[in-house]
């Protein structure tokens, strides 16, 4: 590392350092931090200098040059531990965490931030849709705990005034399925009441500065932070955040997550309701008090969801339930309104950040998951949790987050220094011990059960009569008075930097913090009256009434007593504590330069003072001294033993230890390692990558390898089973087949002796090998069965029967009667039944033009009424013969009036009604407009089906005989020197067309 960047930017690990104390720390770090080299590394940990600007280090070029790369590969950054954690984690399959700490102001949210932006980048290379929205929910879960979460303090612009711990889960493909966020004592005595020059929780100043005039009027509010009194002191403080920007941003993150637009119009009425909260005043008449402006409690009723009553009652009043079950109202003093007030806000915000919480927590949480599916599910775990604080006025919140920091770095002195020394003693490793300080006695003297400073302030809480907040500083004094980091004014007289009755002081392992203890015990017990817990329940907004369950408790429903607030942090901090100590820990150490915000200010004794409450000296010399991996014999052989000869694929040495020495030796590590009694350890990690180098290169040989074999026994299983499925499969189906004949033979026994020929019998379903020969089979049957019908079919009714089937294939179920029942007389003017008055005459006329024209037979005849282009009809007379068409007059003795040659017709058209029109196209376009007269054998009988039929008959077998073939249409047999066809219409347009009448 120290070729990398060069020596003129110092050493870029500690543990390299020439020697080991805290001047030349000190000179190296300065060093760094002139140079623009804000990280340095202590062994797998990193040690990071806020540098107070944007620096150009985090762009994904910087990404994809730490990615899957070992630590002493790159230059300090806070990627490298990111990636070796991850890597940690994908590999060994091992839960690990990032502990992000140091104090206010030094930068650990941004740390957070780059950190889970560099797990996001690393992960799910195959873009697939689910993981990536799992990262975009996780990446805009800050941006959304930032709005509601920090605030600008005096040292910070940006500072958490919660605690954050996620835990994000990884598949075993390492990537990232879903997490989980815990929050620890969000500073909620910030909503209504803020240090000088410090400001409000960021959400309201978004609100106010970047929320749009029509959402501003919607919630009674004005743009200008000042009008309200929880962010008037606050709203000239200058700052660098955009709060008109940053609204944007959380309105965008919501969305994303997946807020409905309900929830997040209901996050903004809470925010609202708070700020109208804020500016209520209450004035005493007589022996009643009274709230100042009943616009402000119509506005609040109306943003809540509920009655103005409601809400007045609630401000003015406290129901009370007496111990024989009776019910009382007692009105409030106008303190006690105004304290009742500034709890209701609180409480209403810390809900509601609860509830965005858990929001996202809903998204986020892994689904559907199954070990034995999805394989282990591993945890990186991310904690940003809020820095040593030190303030001229230092109260409850300070007390509480300085404890967890006593306990987070009791965490780190037992990782990190106390059991790995433990650890070599235990393994037999030559050692020599490192003294460090140990801050469990500030732990004990905080958390003792019955001694410490929690339980004090319990008692003290739960005791009957009116306890205030001196007495309790004096039970204080009076149990840890000889306490070596505990003292107060009345045990420390002469010290006049504290009062008396007020002030008491710890020496914490970061320094010593003086506490007033005003306020104390209120904020431990954290009272709210039951009467705003039922008015916000039973508001008719859900998601309100979500977020107070308990407010639907009875008023006189006896519930046990809650927990202090002082000891449900203490119970989440230890359950903080235990979860991460049972992950591989991995740290960020944040310094803070100085207190100026400045770029360019090294505070030697600031940041000396930080290095020293960290132990980052002593985690140097530990470090330096000891070993950067350790592992069991067993598990370090399960990974390492395809690098050698002699342990692959199995070992023949006595122990496991002999096996891990041939590794080793083969390698030339033998002076960087040490043998325990269960764990080898290996000094520096140059040795250990080395090995995974050679590993990562055999692993595709040894894949490829497995694979070869695995695929052989795979194909030759599929091969003996394909072979066995063939088998059967031919089997199966021959015996199909089979059946399916047998089956046709006895349905089809007796077809013969039926009446219809098989025509009702119900064919059986093929199997698919026989689906041709099935229709070709049905195909034989219709034509035996038809061959049995039209044998028995008399010769003289052969010509009627063609010409009917004729008729039906050309109108194709187009026209319903068509005369398909009767009996068809072809030559109706002839006949004497039909036409009794002319008939004799048109025989002797036929006969006549018979001889004349020599046509063989008449294929048609009947009257007609004939329409003209001009839409006038006369009565005539249609005669078809086998050669021509003639137009006759039946009133002159049947007079032909026109003769056309019988091949110049090309089509006819007919409608698909009752009626009997008929269009006759010519090749010459002299198209001929007719209505068949039924005549006087049946008056309703329909003449165009014997027309169409006798004609395609005619035509069909006229071209069979002299051509010797007919072609098929569509709708009908089609003569090839009649290439039209008979086309069937709905309705005939105006008479006279001179155009083909077609469809």
């Amino acid at each position: 590392m120290a070729v990398l960047e060069g020596l003129e930017f110092g050493k870029s690990d500690f543990v390299l350092l020439d020697e080991v104390n805290i001047e030349q720390f000190m000179e190296n770090l300065k060093l760094r931090f002139e140079k623009a080299r804000i990280y340095t590394f202590i062994g797998e940990g990193v040690v990071s200098v806020n540098p107070y600007k944007q620096m150009d280090i985090y762009g994904k070029e910087d990404i994809n040059a730490y990615r899957g790369r070992e630590l002493y590969e790159n230059p300090p950054h806070l990627y490298a531990v990111a990636d070796a954690a991850y890597k940690a984690m994908k590999r060994r399959a091992k839960d690990t965490c990032i502990v992000v700490s140091g104090e206010s102001g030094a930068g650990k949210t941004e740390a957070s931030k780059y950190i889970m932006q560099y797990i996001a980048a690393i992960t799910n290379p195959s873009q697939r849709a689910e993981v990536e929205s799992v990262k975009n929910v996780l990446l805009k879960s800050n941006c959304v705990l930032e709005a509601f979460g920090n605030a600008k303090t005096n040292r910070n612009d940006n500072s958490s005034r919660f605690g954050k711990y996620m835990d994000i889960n990884f598949n075993f493909n390492g990537d990232p399925t879903g997490g989980h966020i815990n929050n620890y004592l969000l500073e909620k005595s910030r909503v209504v009441q803020q240090n000088g020059g410090e400001r409000n929780f960021h959400s309201f100043y978004q609100l106010l500065r970047g929320g749009s005039d029509d959402m501003l009027k919607s919630l009674h509010l004005h743009n200008d932070p000042a009008n309200y009194v929880y962010t008037r002191d606050g709203a000239v403080a200058t700052t660098s955040y955009n709060d008109r920007y940053s609204h944007n941003a959380v309105l965008s993150a919501l969305n994303v997550i997946g807020f409905s637009e309900e929830e997040i119009h209901s996050i903004y009425r809470i925010l609202g309701t708070i700020l109208i909260l804020g500016n209520l005043q209450f004035e005493t008449d007589r022996e009643s008090v009274l709230v100042v402006g009943m616009e402000d409690v119509s506005h609040i009723a109306e943003l809540i969801s509920t009655e103005p009553n409601n809400v007045t009652k609630s401000l003015l009043y406290r129901t009370v339930a007496t111990g024989a079950g009776e019910v009382i109202e007692k009105g409030h003093s106008e303190k006690e309104a105004c304290f009742g007030r500034d709890a209701f806000t609180k409480a209403l915000y810390e809900r509601l950040f609860g509830w965005i919480v858990s929001r996202i927590n809903a998204v986020i949480e892994v689904k559907d998951y199954n070990p034995v599916l999805h394989g282990k599910n591993t945890v990186i775990g991310v904690l940003d949790i809020y820095g040593f604080e030190i303030f001229d006025n230092n109260s409850f919140e300070q007390f509480c987050i300085n404890y967890c920091n006593e306990k987070l770095q009791q965490l780190f002195i037992q990782l990190i220094l106390c059991q790995e020394q433990d650890e070599y003693k235990r393994e037999g490793i030559t050692w020599q011990h490192i003294d460090y300080f140990n801050n469990q006695i500030i732990v004990d003297l905080v958390e003792q059960p019955h001694k410490g400073i929690i339980s004090v302030l319990d008692e003290a809480c739960l005791s009957v009569g009116k306890v205030t907040d001196t007495v309790c500083l004096e039970s204080m004094d009076a149990k840890l008075g000889q306490h070596p980091h505990y003292t107060s004014r009345k045990l420390a007289p002469s010290d006049k930097t504290m009062e008396f009755h007020r002030d008491f002081r710890i020496r914490h392992y970061a320094g010593d913090v003086t506490y007033s203890v005003e306020g104390f015990l209120d904020k431990n017990k954290d009272p709210l009256f039951q009467d705003f817990k039922r008015l916000m329940f039973n508001s008719s907004n859900p998601v309100m009434k979500e977020m107070w369950p308990d407010g639907q408790l009875s008023i006189t429903e006896v519930t046990k007593r809650p927990l202090t607030a002082a000891t449900l942090f203490k119970n989440s901090i230890v359950a903080l504590v235990e979860k991460l100590s049972c992950k591989e820990p991995y740290y960020v150490r944040c310094i803070k330069p100085n207190d100026m915000k400045s770029p360019a200010l090294f505070d030697d004794a600031r940041c000396q003072h930080q290095v020293a409450y960290l132990g980052l000296l002593e985690n140097v010399r530990v470090r330096r001294a000891g070993f950067a991996y350790r592992q069991a014999y067993t598990r370090f052989l399960q990974r390492y033993k395809m690098t050698c000869e002699y342990t692959w694929p199995n070992h023949l040495m006595g122990t496991d230890r002999e096996a891990v020495e041939a590794i080793v030796t083969q390698h030339g590590f033998q002076d960087d390692v040490a043998y325990g009694h269960t764990k080898l350890f290996v000094r520096t990690p140059k040795s250990l990558f080395t090995l995974e180098q050679e590993r990562a290169a055999l692993i595709p040989v040894l894949v490829l390898f497995l694979q070869k074999v695995w695929r052989g026994a795979l194909a030759r299983m599929r091969c003996r089973r394909m072979r066995a499925i063939f088998v059967i499969m031919g089997c199966y189906k021959r015996y199909k087949v089979k059946v399916h004949f047998w089956e046709v033979a006895r349905r089809f026994a007796n077809v013969c002796n039926m009446a219809d020929y098989g025509k009702s019998v119900e064919w059986p379903t093929p199997p698919a090998a026989l689906t041709q020969f099935h229709s070709i089979t049905q195909k034989l049957h219709r034509r035996w069965r038809a061959w049995q019908i039209v044998k028995n079919i008399p010769p003289s009714d052969m010509g009627e029967i063609r010409a009917k089937v004729a008729a039906l294939g050309a109108l194709n179920g187009e026209r319903k009667d068509w005369g398909c029942g009767r009996s068809w007389e072809r030559d109706y003017l002839a006949n004497v039944r039909d036409s009794h008055q002319s008939s004799s005459n048109f025989i002797l006329f036929s006969q006549e033009l018979r001889n004349k024209d020599e046509y063989n037979q008449v294929i048609f005849s009947g009257f007609c009424r004939k329409m003209n282009r001009f839409n006038k009809s006369s009565d005539r007379a249609l005669l078809i013969t086998d050669k021509h068409i003639y137009k006759l007059d039946p009133k002159k003795q049947f007079k032909v009036l026109k003769r056309l040659p019988l091949e110049v017709i090309t089509g006819l058209s007919v409608t698909a009604g009752v009626d009997q029109m008929v269009a006759l196209h010519t090749s010459s376009q002299d198209d001929v407009l007719l209505y068949i007269q039924r005549g006087e054998l049946c008056p309703d009988q329909d003449r165009i089906g014997e027309l169409v039929g006798r004609l395609i008959d005619h035509f069909t077998r006229s071209v069979a005989t002299v051509r010797g073939w007919v072609r098929p249409s569509c709708t009908g047999l089609v003569a090839h020197n009649w290439p039209s066809v008979v086309r069937v219409r709905g309705g005939f347009g105006l008479p006279g067309l001179s155009c083909p009448i077609v469809l």
